[in-house]
């Protein structure tokens, strides 16, 4: 049984002093995410968000159509100049991100502290 997916923003400021906008994802991701994963990014203020993290810590499972949602975020992102990057995926799902190509539209990292670093 699927879990809802939850999600939520916060603005966070990295240790360089930039605005940072982190999503933060709760449940699992699926088909039925999109209005959690696409709407919650695509109701961020493009032109005042140049930063975005993407938090999974709380996410259980992606299927692959998970996968899809989080690579039409990210190619909206590239399209509107925006940096990003994600965190707290397990090892299998950092592996599976990698294979798919996500790491040329966003760097993966263990923590929130070493994502935020890199903004």
């Amino acid at each position: 049984m699927q879990s809802e997916t939850k999600s939520r923003a916060e603005q966070l400021t990295s240790p360089a002093g930039n605005p940072v906008t982190v999503l933060r994802f709760e449940g699992d991701i699926a088909s039925t995410s999109k209005e959690a994963v696409l709407g919650a990014y695509q109701a961020l203020p493009k032109a005042e968000v140049k930063r975005v993290v993407l938090d999974f810590t709380k996410v259980d499972y992606i299927n692959s159509s998970g996968i899809a949602l989080v690579i039409q975020l990210l190619i909206e992102a590239a399209n509107s100049g925006q940096k990003v990057c994600a965190f707290g995926l397990s090892p299998h799902f950092v592996k599976v991100f990698t294979m798919v190509g996500i790491t040329k539209y966003a760097g993966l990292f263990p923590t929130q502290a070493e994502a935020l670093a890199t903004m």
